[in-house]
């Protein structure tokens, strides 16, 4: 149980981080390259710990086990991940990423479903508090919010929620370590054979006439620095690798609605980092906001650590 919770906390840390981080570097590297590189450097990371997990429980992956793998790549890497970068084209930045941060409330009710994992009041009281927070934080009494971006946004959220739902099913047989290494390299091949295939022109005119010039000619190492490599680095190694893989070996120890609640302490925590590394204000609205959120927060964690206590 505890061990659950410091993988969260990991997860939390680096998940936290990645806007921040990614800032240092922002306009010299186009994002759907970035997350060909992200996941594969990720990938390349986690393999020897997947390896020997996988001898260490000895098991082995057979044609099923791949074949899910992929549709985990597909769902939370290659679709949810492009998806996300189309919002932002549409949408504040700010805006796309606070929804994404919204995820916990798509798993709790796919675990109800697909896992049958229960929901208790703590967790509604929990979902309420952090959605309200997070329309302070959003605040859109005070943009225009456009709608297609914010469907986009959604979508990816609802995509990914899924692959932490359905990662979880995988996660008691081979592992969080196995899990997020395997999907990391098939989402990773989707992703360079979605790159190549906006070098056909049709395809790139499409992109372009449709106002998304990002999706037009996707390069794969162009922009790659000396003085941008250690950010690049800590987003796929720290972010990518260790994130995700503490998110999935989380779920090993606790439920799906519990660990995705990580996500909740983005829009919390970044704006604290941001102010901290880059000297960005936190608003009124932000630090109502962040206090709703971590209270939410709390209201799900507590009640769990105080029941393991009991239990034991």
């Amino acid at each position: 149980m505890k061990r659950g919770y410091l993988y969260i906390a990991v997860a939390v840390v680096m998940f936290t981080s990645y806007e921040v981080v990614l800032k240092y570097i922002a306009g010299q590297i186009n994002s759907v390259q970035l997350t060909l590189c992200r996941f594969f450097i990720g990938f390349l990371f986690l393999l020897p710990i997947a390896l020997r997990t996988l001898k260490k429980r000895g098991k082995r992956l057979d044609s099923g086990s791949m074949a899910f793998f992929a549709l985990l790549g597909l769902t939370g890497i290659a679709l949810s991940m492009p998806i996300l970068h189309m919002a932002v084209s549409y949408t504040n930045s700010a805006v796309a990423a606070v929804l994404f941060s919204c995820n916990p409330v798509f798993v709790v009710f796919l675990a109800f479903f697909l896992l049958k994992e229960p929901i208790k009041p703590r967790h509604i009281a929990a979902l309420a508090l952090e959605i309200i927070g997070t329309i302070v934080i959003i605040s859109p009494w005070d943009t225009k919010l456009n709608m297609t971006g914010v469907l986009l946004a959604l979508l990816a959220t609802l995509l990914f929620s899924l692959y932490g739902v359905m990662g979880k099913r995988k996660c008691v047989e081979f592992g969080g370590a196995v899990v997020t290494c395997f999907s990391f390299l098939f989402g990773s091949l989707i992703v360079l054979a979605f790159i190549l295939m906006t070098h056909i022109p049709a395809v790139a005119e499409l992109f372009r006439s449709i106002g998304l010039e990002g999706f037009a000619d996707i390069p794969v190492l162009a922009g790659y620095t000396a003085a941008n490599l250690p950010y690049v680095l800590f987003v796929s190694v720290g972010v990518a690798g260790i994130g995700f893989c503490c998110y999935f070996l989380a779920m090993e120890y606790q439920p799906a609605s519990v660990v995705s609640l990580v996500y909740f302490f983005k829009p919390a925590l970044s704006p604290i980092l941001a102010w901290q590394l880059h000297g960005e204000e936190i608003s009124s609205s932000m630090l109502a906001g962040v206090t709703l959120i971590v209270l939410g927060s709390l209201c799900a964690i507590i009640p769990g650590i105080l029941e393991a206590k009991r239990e034991v």
